[in-house]
């Protein structure tokens, strides 16, 4: 008798050990790592940007009279405003991303998740196309790179 009463008690604490240890991970959720924004270069034509080692001040001076002409409208250098502030952008966004933005916005909108969290955050109001080519949005680029 005693020792069937052992047996039960083993048995018992067995069966509590396993359920025990089912429940205590089937509340954990695995912790998600968010990719690199760096990483992600965006939709568009451009897939590769090379710096030279220095800024070149006379790409970055008609970058800056572009973003003057075209971007002044909805971005504001040093704060936010209808969009995103350029200044720091280099450190948040990868080069073939933010190129990708200023030629592509309407497909980044559609299909990159940075934009999409963007397009929210500014309170649905897209990037409008401004028409500009690579030459134009490299220029834009490199004005970025002076902020």
């Amino acid at each position: 008798m005693k020792n069937e009463i052992l047996k039960y008690l083993f048995i018992g604490m067995i069966l509590c050990i396993a359920l025990l240890t089912l429940n205590c991970g089937g509340g954990r959720k695995e912790a998600t790592v968010e990719p690199d924004p760096m990483d992600d270069k965006g939709i568009g034509p451009v897939s590769s940007v090379e710096f030279g080692s220095k800024i070149d001040m006379d790409l970055a001076k008609k970058g800056e009279e572009l973003y003057g002409q075209m971007c002044t409208a909805c971005h504001r250098q040093d704060q936010d405003f209808i969009g995103p502030t350029p200044k720091g952008i280099m450190e948040r966004r990868s080069p073939e991303w933010i190129m990708n933005m200023i030629l592509n916005p309407e497909e980044m909108v559609q299909k990159n998740k940075i934009a999409k969290d963007l397009l929210i955050k500014y309170n649905g109001a897209p990037m409008a196309n401004q028409d500009l080519t690579e030459e134009q949005a490299r220029a834009v680029l490199e004005y970025f790179r002076t902020l």
